[in-house]
């Protein structure tokens, strides 16, 4: 039997996030939390959370810098999550959830707060670069969420070895803006975005010889799908939305696992990801809700 591909997720925004919970609040008060936590978030994170439930062997690689880094890396090694981070001197995100308690008499939408985006330097871009680079062949590389500094002469080399990752492992792409464009010129074997990103390449279905597959969500509308078949739509359960955060990172861990270590076609590995986006999003946290009925 052939060994499963390691899957390797890029955060390249990571975020130390706060949790503040309430009974109730209101803007322009002061106001006293009744829990707090801590986690890390970004992309990559959440999508190598949802692979490690899923059994796939996988490691977060990331940017970290600062005290707020620090508490990132000292968290994901207390939780023995698989990761690799390039320490750089620009200071990790700081980010602050705001959400009422289960039982609150007048539940608010959870709210994200999120600091100034932190590009990593160019130091730890090589460090990154030369990782990738030392990693055998047929390895999968999920890109996933914003890349600040991107367009940088200091992201050359790692822009250069994503390229020939192409050549010889999987790529799948979940960004947006110039990466995104940048990536779609590579024609990687999965993009994964929503709609409001595919607009923003001018796009309303994709140009020929870009990617292998296609996945475009729509929130609670019908999801996109595009490959070598053609275009057809599958749409998602209905469900009580609870919390939306972590939700399509939920939909690409499932679809890497379907496609690249199952070996499902993508109509199969999408009917697999959408319960389980759905079910994300009716529970609170991120990869932490219970399994889907069968159908």
């Amino acid at each position: 039997m052939t060994a499963s591909p390691t899957v390797f997720t890029l955060t390249g925004n990571l975020l130390a996030e706060r949790t503040l919970e309430f009974t109730g609040w209101s803007p322009g008060r002061t106001q006293r939390a009744v829990r707090e936590s801590f986690q890390v978030g970004g992309k990559g994170i959440n999508v190598a959370k949802m692979l490690a439930r899923l059994g796939v062997p996988v490691t977060a690689l990331g940017f970290a810098g600062g005290p707020t880094g620090e508490e990132c890396e000292a968290w994901l090694v207390r939780q023995r999550f698989a990761h690799r981070l390039f320490r750089t001197t620009t200071a990790t995100r700081a980010g602050t959830v705001v959400r009422t308690a289960a039982d609150a008499a007048e539940p608010r939408p959870e709210t994200t707060f999120l600091g100034p985006d932190a590009p990593p330097d160019a130091t730890a871009v090589r460090a990154c670069a030369d990782f990738l680079d030392a990693q055998p062949a047929g390895q999968v590389l999920a890109l996933c969420g914003s890349l600040p500094g991107w367009a940088g002469d200091s992201f050359a080399p790692l822009r250069d070895a994503l390229a020939r990752w192409r050549a010889r492992g999987r790529l799948v792409v979940d960004t947006y803006g110039p990466p995104l464009a940048w990536c779609v010129a590579q024609a990687p074997d999965l993009i994964k975005i929503n709609a409001q990103e595919m607009a923003g390449l001018g796009l309303s279905a994709p140009a020929p010889g870009t990617a292998t597959r296609w996945v475009v969500t729509d929130g609670p509308n019908p999801v996109r799908l595009w490959d070598s078949t053609g275009y057809r739509s599958l749409r998602p359960p209905e469900v009580r939305e609870l919390s939306p955060t972590g939700s399509g990172d939920v939909l690409l861990a499932c679809l890497i696992d379907a496609l690249f270590r199952r070996d499902q076609t993508l109509d199969e590995a999408v009917a697999f990801a959408l319960p389980r986006a759905a079910a994300n999003a009716a529970h609170p946290g991120i990869a932490e809700f219970p399994e889907p009925a069968e159908t």
